[in-house]
Formats: structure tokens, C-alpha cells, sequence
């Protein structure tokens, strides 16, 4: 049995490495290593994948996120909702803009931003929701959209961990994640269900004066070179790296089908087990399982993350440390207490394996030492 690995990156370029190297041998020899027609292709590829008319690449997602907020004309002092169960880079670049984060709880069963949370927390400052599709499968959009729709708010969905999924609103019109709300943002870092070979992002809507503020604004505030329109940013993504999305592109409906089989064995291991919650799924969203996530009970998380490290078999914790309790995010609004499910949530969740390169002997070496170490735990308990 080879190593464990959280993403086994090293497999799945070995599997296509054939056309990987012949990508990014073309750009090479052409050497039009920024804007070259491999950025290009790829948006065309991307936005017919996601049924969307307007995709824009940039440098890595959390600029998708910050240009985003920038071509809505944000301003200082605007408040923005997001969920507290979050990476950083959500609520980074709200703070990096002068706007004003407003954080509210989420569910406890599938992680997602808790709806029936937003109306109250939205004031005459708020402008804008960004649900966080976390983990693979996208939050309530439909109940999100009603709101803004009510508020007059934006909705920037942060997609980078659910690029794929699917959202079947109750009229039965089916979307992706990323491309229902004005603007969608993702990441191409490389452990993404579909990432490139360093760093990048992209930007989605359906509006085409929203599609063109965003160029402009990724592109030093220009639409004509040297004719600066408004502060932007220098944001983009290169060549080789579109070159490499375009192949692995090609893959990633068969990657997540694999992820799906993945998360099919761990289900049959824990879903009755004393010491673990699987992940629900939600019933309007596909699941295109970036991560893993059990909730543990009755045992001690980090022990068993020692545990299982000691048997090389890795694991992550998602986060560890609330958001509202990170010191650069500490507010008066939001004390100890305050955002109970997150702060339960941080102490609880351990993330397994998950790649479409996990084989079926690693499954059952992890499920393995798993059912160990609580056998272990129990008995010492007696």
C-alpha cells in the first residue's frame, strides 16, 4: 500500500501526466506566458462546464473575492454577512477593504451558513451576503436569494470548495454552485477539486456591466491600456497555469464521482458509530466532497489525530480556531459564547483522506485504526 496522503496530488498528475506536459510544453514554446489563447480556452471551457456566460480568471480566489467586492462598489463602513465557520480569506478581505464583517452561526449538521440567522443580523449597513459553499455542496441559496432579493443586498458566493456541485431550486431549475448569486468566486489552489500547479482564481456572474467592472478592475482599472478608470488590482491568471486547468478540467466530473465513492465507504463505517456524525448531505445540493468532515463524540479529537498519525495516516482539522475568536478578528459584538454551534464545531470536526486517488486499502486501513482507537478509548474508560 503506498503513503496516505490528505490529496495525493503526485497520483493524479501521474494519471494525465501525458497531457499535462504537452500543456504546458505548448506555452512554453510559444512563450506567451501572460494572456496567452490557454487563458482563453479555458474561460470559454469553464464557463460552458458551469452554464455560465461570464467567467473571469485571476490570480488565486482570494482576489476573486476582494474583486468582487471592489466591481459592487463597496464602501467603507458597509457591512457584509458571511458565516463564522469559515477560512480566513472570507473575512480577510472585507476587513482588508474598510468593510465592516458580520458574522452569524452556522448549522450544525451540514456546516453551512444557519438562513434563519441572516435576517437579523441585516441593518440599514448591510449590503451584501457571501455563503460559503463549504466543503463541497452549496449552502441555502434559494432562501439566501429571497433575502437579498427583499433587502436589496448582493450575493457573492464563495465557491472555492464546491466548484461542481449542483443547487436544485424548488421550481426545479438546477445551477452550479457559484453561478446563482451576482458574482461567484473560486480557487484553483492545488488541493482543489480542481486546481492548478500554483496559485489561481476565477470570478462568475450572469451580468455583462458586472463581467466588465470586474475585468477592469483585475486589470490595474483599465478597459483600454492606460486608460485607468478606477483603482483595480493586478490579478491573473498565467499561462501555464490555464494550459493545466484546461486538462485537468477535462477530468473533474470523473474526480468527483470518485470523491462521491470515497465518501460512500467512510458512510458505511461511521454513520451508526457511537464516536461519529457523518457530514449530512443536503437535500438541494449535489456533494462534491472537498473534504471529509466527521463530528467526533465521546473521544478526544486531537488524541486521535496522534493516534493516527503515529500510523501515518494524516488528518485536518477545519477549522480550529472560530473565526470571531482569531485575534485579528476579535470584536466586542462577538465574545466567547456568542457563535455557540461554530465554537462546538472547531473542537469537534476531523477531516479524513479525500481524493479520487484514495484506493479502497487505504479506506480500510484508516476506517481500521479509527475503530482501534476508539476500542482503545472505551476500554480505557472502564
Amino acid at each position: 500500500m503506498r503513503p496516505i496522503q490528505m490529496v495525493d496530488l503526485q497520483q493524479q498528475h501521474q494519471k494525465i501526466q501525458h497531457q499535462l506536459d504537452e500543456a504546458i510544453a505548448r506555452v512554453i514554446q510559444s512563450a506567451r506566458y501572460i494572456n496567452g489563447p490557454e487563458v482563453a480556452e479555458f474561460k470559454h471551457n469553464l464557463a460552458k462546464y458551469l452554464d455560465v456566460p461570464y467567467v473571469v480568471p485571476c490570480a488565486n480566489g482570494t482576489d476573486a473575492l476582494q474583486i468582487a467586492m471592489m466591481a459592487l462598489n463597496l464602501k467603507l463602513g458597509d457591512e457584509v454577512i458571511l458565516p463564522a465557520f469559515t477560512y480566513v480569506a472570507t473575512a480577510e478581505v472585507i476587513k482588508l477593504l474598510g468593510l465592516t464583517p458580520v458574522l452569524v452561526d452556522v448549522n450544525n449538521d451540514d456546516f453551512l451558513i444557519d438562513v434563519s440567522q441572516i435576517e437579523k443580523a441585516i441593518t440599514s449597513k448591510t449590503k451584501a451576503i457571501v455563503p460559503v459553499h463549504l466543503f463541497g455542496q452549496c449552502a441555502d441559496m434559494e432562501t439566501i436569494m429571497h433575502l437579498a432579493k427583499k433587502h436589496n443586498l448582493f450575493v457573492i458566493e464563495d465557491t472555492a470548495q464546491a466548484i461542481g456541485a449542483k443547487y436544485t431550486f424548488q421550481n426545479g431549475n438546477v445551477l452550479h454552485a457559484g453561478t446563482i448569486g451576482d458574482i461567484g468566486c473560486t480557487s484553483f489552489f492545488p488541493s482543489k477539486n480542481l486546481g492548478c500547479m500554483g496559485d489561481g482564481g476565477a470570478m462568475f456572474t450572469r451580468n455583462e456591466l458586472l463581467e466588465k467592472r470586474i475585468k477592469m478592475i483585475a486589470n490595474h482599472g483599465q478597459s483600454i491600456q492606460y486608460h485607468h478608470d478606477d483603482v483595480g488590482v493586478n490579478s491573473r491568471l498565467d499561462t501555464i497555469q490555464a494550459a493545466i486547468l484546461n486538462v485537468k478540467l477535462q477530468t473533474l466530473t470523473a474526480c468527483e464521482n470518485a470523491r462521491n465513492n470515497v465518501a460512500k465507504k467512510y458512510d458505511e463505517a461511521f454513520a451508526n458509530h457511537p464516536n461519529f456524525e457523518i457530514p449530512t448531505r443536503v437535500k438541494k445540493s449535489t456533494h462534491v466532497f472537498h473534504q471529509y468532515t466527521l463530528k467526533c463524540k465521546g473521544i478526544n479529537r486531537d488524541e486521535l489525530r496522534e493516534y493516527l498519525a503515529e500510523k501515518q495516516i494524516p488528518s485536518m482539522v477545519y477549522y480550529p480556531i472560530p473565526l470571531h475568536l482569531q485575534k485579528a478578528y476579535q470584536s466586542e459584538n462577538y465574545p466567547l459564547g456568542s457563535l455557540p454551534v461554530t465554537e462546538s464545531l472547531c473542537g469537534k470536526v476531523i477531516s479524513l483522506p479525500m481524493s479520487p486517488e484514495v484506493t479502497f486499502d487505504q479506506i480500510e486501513f484508516i476506517i481500521g485504526h479509527i475503530n482501534e482507537f476508539c476500542k482503545q478509548q472505551s476500554a480505557s474508560k472502564k
